[in-house]
């Protein structure tokens, strides 16, 4: 199965089950930004449930901009805020500790562009994995893929129509307020450790 998603901020689980499950990725470089997409956010679960993390981008008076040239607002320390965050959320995770100096370097970097960051962080989640996903990028944007060996996943960015409902696994905080299904990688990651890739791999979507 050939898969075409965007490149996300720490991804779902939905997108991470679609890219291992792929025979060949190829990451969407060419649309218009939209905001209120996984672009630049994430889901995380906190002490108090769902939390949204959400990377500021710098405000473009073009009446569309590319993803490719969507530059990141580094004047708030977001950066700073967010790995607070992780830590509140999973610092008493099993994983955590374990994964803790592969993902802080992230936080510690100002990029210019949000596009860049999503690839890094790519990387950065695959070396925790253990794998190696090769892909390719876009040249040109279509609406719509009229191939029926493609199988179009960009919805995937959008987490608030996302209804994915992956298997259930052991969180943090689930004793409190339940399990919550499909968040960022980086749940499931700090939870399960390198069972993760097996994981994703019963997965179905």
């Amino acid at each position: 199965m050939e898969v075409l998603l965007h490149p996300t901020y720490f991804p779902s689980i939905s997108h991470y089950t679609a890219l291992l499950q792929a025979d060949k990725i190829t990451f969407e470089v060419d649309d218009n930004f939209q905001k209120q997409t996984n672009r630049n956010r994430m889901y995380i679960y906190s002490p108090n449930g769902l939390q949204m993390l959400n990377i500021p981008v710098k405000h473009s008076t073009a009446p569309h901009q590319k993803f490719r040239d969507v530059k990141i607002e580094n004047a708030f320390g977001w950066q700073k805020n967010h790995f607070k965050s992780l830590e509140a959320a999973y610092r008493t995770s099993p994983f955590f500790e374990f994964f803790e100096d592969d993902i802080r370097p992230i936080f510690e970097k100002e990029h210019t562009f949000m596009m860049d960051l999503n690839f890094q962080i790519f990387e950065t989640i695959n070396e925790c994995l253990g794998i190696v996903l090769p892909f390719e990028k876009t040249t040109e944007f279509f609406l719509e893929i009229d191939n029926p060996k493609v199988k179009d996943f960009r919805n995937l960015v959008n987490g608030k129509k996302d209804t994915f409902q992956n298997e259930a696994y052991t969180q943090v905080f689930e004793e409190k307020n339940g399990f919550i299904p499909n968040l960022s990688i980086l749940d499931l990651l700090f939870n399960e450790g390198r069972h993760t890739k097996d994981y994703l791999l019963q997965q179905q979507l």
